[in-house]
Formats: C-alpha cells, sequence, structure tokens
C-alpha cells in the first residue's frame, strides 16, 4: 500500500459496490440489503472481528460524508414524491398522523424506558438519547418499499415523515446537548425559541425557493436546448448541495431545505426530472453504502466497550416496540389498507 494512502478502505467499498451490483438484482428477490451486507463486511474485517483495515478516517470526515449523503438521498427521495396527490386531504392524514402524533409518542416512550432503565443518567441524558432514537430513515427498509404490493399512498406518506423527522426534533437534540454542555446558562427560553423558529421556517423556506426556481431554469435551459443531458443530471447534487448550505447561513434546518428542494423541484418536464432524480439516486446510494461500510468498520467497533444488557435490550426495544406502538396507535382509525 502507498504510503500516502490513508484509506485503504475505499478500495474496499468501491469493490464491494462492484461485486454486490452483480447479484443486487438477486438481493431485491431476498430479505438480504445493501445495507446489511455493508455493515456485516464493515464488521467482519475491521478491528472487531479479523481486523484487516485500520481505519484512517476521522471524524470530521465521516460526519461530512453522512451530512451529503443524507442530503442527496433527502433531495431525490421527496422529488419523487406527487405533492399535489398528497396534498389532498386524504392523502396528507398518514404523514400528518406520524409526525404529528406518532413522532412525539416515539420519544415520549423512549424516554421513559430508558429511565427505567438507565437510572444512571440525567434527565438531559435520557432526552438525548430518546430524541436521537426517535427518527427512523426509509432507506433501511427500501426492500420492503419496493414490493409492488404496498401501496403508493402509504410508500409516499412513509417518505415524507422519514423526510422531515430528523429536521424536527434536531432543535430538541440541540437543547438537550446545550444543558449537557452547560451551554443553557446563557441561553434563556426566548434563544430556543427564536432558534427552533429559524429552523423550522427558514429551512423550507430557502429550500422551497432553491428547489422551485433551480427546477425552472433547468426546464428554461433545456427547453431551448442550452443545457446537456450531463448537467442536467448534476443539477441534482447542485440543488440539493446549494438549499442545505444556504439553509445552514440563515440558520435554517439545511435536512429540511435539502427536503424541501426536492419536494418542490420546479422541473415538470419528464424527461429532465427523471434524469435528475435517477442521478441523484445513483449518487445518493453509492454513499450510503460507504456510510454504512464505515459505520461497520469504525463506529460499531468504537461503541462496543459500552454495549451491556441494558444497552443492547433498549437497542432492541428501540427498533421495536418504541417505535412500532406509537405508529400502531396514531394510525388506529386511519382507515389505512394494505
Amino acid at each position: 500500500m502507498h504510503e500516502n494512502f490513508e484509506h485503504p478502505a475505499l478500495i474496499l467499498g468501491l469493490l464491494l459496490i462492484f461485486l454486490f451490483g452483480l447479484v443486487s438484482r438477486l438481493s431485491e428477490r431476498s430479505v438480504v440489503t445493501a445495507p446489511m451486507v455493508f455493515v456485516s463486511v464493515g464488521i467482519i474485517l475491521g478491528p472487531l472481528a479479523l481486523n484487516v483495515f485500520e481505519v484512517g478516517f476521522k471524524a470530521p470526515e465521516v460526519k461530512l460524508l453522512a451530512e451529503i449523503t443524507l442530503v442527496l438521498i433527502l433531495f431525490v427521495d421527496a422529488s419523487m414524491i406527487d405533492l399535489p396527490n398528497l396534498l389532498r386531504k386524504h392523502e396528507r392524514k398518514i404523514p400528518l398522523r406520524l409526525l404529528g402524533m406518532g413522532l412525539p409518542m416515539t420519544a415520549a416512550l423512549g424516554f421513559l424506558l430508558a429511565w427505567i432503565l438507565f437510572d444512571e443518567l440525567n434527565v438531559w441524558q435520557l432526552a438525548l438519547l430518546a430524541l436521537i432514537l426517535s427518527p427512523t430513515d426509509a432507506a433501511l427498509g427500501q426492500a420492503v418499499l419496493n414490493i409492488k404490493q404496498v401501496p403508493g399512498t402509504l410508500r409516499q406518506a412513509i417518505n415524507m415523515e422519514s423526510g422531515i423527522n430528523d429536521g424536527l426534533v434536531l432543535p430538541g437534540v440541540l437543547i438537550a446537548i446545550a444543558a449537557l454542555t452547560e451551554g443553557h446558562a446563557s441561553s434563556g427560553a426566548d434563544f430556543w425559541l427564536g432558534f427552533t423558529t429559524r429552523q423550522l421556517l427558514l429551512g423550507p423556506l430557502v429550500g422551497a425557493a432553491v428547489g422551485w426556481f433551480g427546477g425552472l431554469l433547468v426546464d428554461h435551459a433545456s427547453a431551448r436546448d442550452w443545457m446537456t443531458p450531463m448537467f442536467q443530471r448534476l443539477a441534482s447534487v447542485s440543488l440539493a448541495m446549494l438549499s442545505y448550505f444556504l439553509a445552514l447561513t440563515v440558520d435554517g434546518n439545511g435536512f429540511i431545505a435539502a427536503y424541501c428542494a426536492g419536494l418542490l423541484l420546479g422541473t415538470k418536464t419528464p424527461i429532465v426530472r427523471e434524469r435528475i432524480q435517477e442521478f441523484g439516486e445513483a449518487e445518493g446510494q453509492q454513499l450510503e453504502l460507504f456510510v454504512f461500510l464505515i459505520f461497520g468498520l469504525l463506529m460499531v467497533t468504537k461503541s462496543a466497550p459500552f454495549w451491556d444488557f441494558k444497552a443492547l435490550l433498549y437497542a432492541l426495544l428501540s427498533l421495536t416496540v418504541i417505535r412500532m406502538l406509537p405508529v400502531l396507535l396514531c394510525l388506529w382509525g386511519s382507515c389505512l389498507k394494505l
């Protein structure tokens, strides 16, 4: 290995993407998904097991990669939502129930069970734990959502809920972190009210503006044959990242901004929109698989010393009861049919 090459995990990731791609169609017919494979390979080849790789990635690098990945995925997923149909009264009630009722109940149940299990943690640590684990990502259940028998209404509802839930809990997460680091001493209720308002208001406004006007410009340039198909595809990355970083400059939530940019993407020409979505989806998927590989190589290893029976039990509860029960309760009486 060249002495200046610090990331052999990149070679592993590229090779694994190629090899898994060869059997990707077979994977779609089974319960084995790409994230499962990449995390498992990371764990097996990482320091926790065979110790084949000494991961050279540092926290800022991993954070940046994860953020770019999430921004692209949120943008593309939102662009595939049929917004006019979703805004109809019957169609919008499921995501509204999931976000307005299911998410708060998930956080509350997570806090309650954490309080029972972890008596050594204070209230802010318990709140932080519950809030971090409340939002879920539909990427891990993508194989299920791709099944043709899953109604489009349900698919869109889950897509929308998973795209917005992170942004909704972020203010609470930051407040808990500030309290734990004594940052609350200089920040009163007015500060946090203003911060939350800016996060949840300016983020969507910036994202909507970037997605709408950027999409219109792409349509305008494409209709006049000013823009090549390659740059139409590249527009997905540009618009997604622009919405994210511009929202951050005004103290808005960048992830909600990226989601709203995709949701209100102004491109109406079907072939141009398809190019934007396909390229963004492919790039997002590639980056996502790298993140899962690094998670297996690095994050699982770092967290292993802290595993005990209570931690594993809470993880199991978080994946099942804590999430499923609130969803069941909030959808009760919705007449949802599968």
